[in-house]
């Protein structure tokens, strides 16, 4: 049986000409991009080559975007930089959501363990944030507010240019994890107003190690490493050339190819969600039912373990994953469930169906063939009743 691939938000393959766009830069023009001979600025060419890539496919301009090894750093960096930068001088209050990914929860966690203070915003049952729970949130402190584009786990996209505005007008910086999301819907930082935003190659089909933090002309950022004079004082380390080069191919293909992926994908989605939801007693879709990923399928079902899931779709050869938090060793459901009001025995039995621009119709009706037999089965031994 031919395997498939539906695990897109963990990562993707990379794209073909990604990779032939990056072979020449690890052993013909393998100079550092800082050297000042020949070898050196042809990487430094290469290198802001892929800034300008990076930067047309979110609306940005070439200074703005920092390359970073990756969304977690590119998070870090946003929100440990900004907040530390001169004590924050606005004040020492952030806010952020209760759904966002760990890199930036824990970032303001870390935060408020040192002097600083944090109001973590609640979701509702579809996991967007209320304008006015924000509103209610906001003080004459608050610096930072970092609310992600789109959900790594439920796919629910916020409305981040409502968001974005109610704190500019309380006078706060806005920052968006926008990792998920860039690629694969529109994100035009000027539209959205957004102050500060993080992106990841490999999930548009780039390598991995590669990300990038834009930071809008007149925020001032601190440095999150320290080192060298790279990406202008705010990113110590040699740059990651050939990542580099490959992330800012990722972005040219994903701007040329996003409107037909996006169609091709809610196809796909359609057709898996219906299909679970005929066929699957006691399931439900998790997350906003319409503002949602092109090609994100989030499920949950009663009285089994997402974990079991995974291992039976992947006896198929069906890659998928789980919101739960059980194959990382901890007996705690997922964060993001929990937050849109699923009780703890509901949130353990999710799985995550997400689907990439190579995903056929085909895989999907295999998917349904065996998906509701599987489920089948776990209930009949399941301890949890049925």
């Amino acid at each position: 049986m031919k395997a498939i691939y539906m695990d897109h938000s963990a990562t993707t393959p990379v794209d073909p000409e990604v990779l032939q766009a990056m072979m020449p830069y690890f052993n013909e023009i393998y100079g550092n991009s800082s050297s000042a001979h020949s070898q050196g600025q042809m990487a430094h060419q290469a290198l802001e080559q892929a800034r300008e890539q990076v930067a047309a496919l979110i609306g940005a301009t070439p200074v703005e975007i920092i390359f970073t090894a990756g969304g977690t750093e590119a998070d870090n960096q946003a929100i440990l930089g900004f907040m530390t930068h001169d004590r924050q001088k606005k004040g020492k209050h952030l806010i952020t959501s209760s759904i966002e990914h760990h890199a930036v929860l824990h970032s303001c966690e870390y935060l408020s363990k040192h002097g600083f203070e944090l109001t973590i915003l609640p979701v509702n049952e579809a996991g967007q944030i209320e304008p006015d729970t924000l509103k209610a949130a906001l003080r004459p402190d608050t610096a930072l507010v970092s609310i992600m584009h789109a959900n790594n786990e439920i796919g629910t996209i916020q409305d981040i240019k409502t968001l974005a505005a109610i704190s500019h007008e309380a006078g706060a910086v806005f920052h968006t994890d926008a990792v998920q999301s860039t690629g694969k819907i529109p994100v035009d930082v000027k539209e959205l107003g957004i102050d500060m935003l993080s992106a990841s190659a490999h999930k548009l089909y780039g390598p991995k190690g590669i990300g990038c933090l834009y930071v809008k002309k007149g925020v001032t950022v601190g440095s999150y490493l320290h080192g060298g004079a790279h990406e202008r004082n705010l990113r110590a380390g040699t740059v990651n050339v050939p990542g580099a080069v490959g992330f800012g191919k990722a972005a040219e293909l994903a701007q040329q190819q996003m409107s037909q992926n996006i169609v091709h994908l809610k196809d796909l989605s359609l057709r898996l969600t219906k299909g679970i939801l005929d066929t699957i007693p006691n399931s439900r879709l998790t997350g906003h039912p319409v503002d949602r990923l092109p090609g994100s399928v989030s499920m949950v079902f009663d009285y089994v373990e997402g974990e079991s899931i995974l291992l039976m779709l992947d006896s198929y050869g069906i890659m998928a994953s789980s919101g739960s938090a059980c194959t990382s060793g901890s007996l705690d459901p997922s964060h993001v469930l929990l937050a849109i009001g699923l009780p703890h025995e509901t949130a353990h039995g999710s799985l995550r169906l997400t689907m990439g621009k190579s995903n056929t119709l085909e895989e999907v009706e295999q998917v349904l063939t065996v998906l509701p037999d599987i489920i089948a089965k776990l209930r009949v031994m399941s301890p949890l009743g049925h």
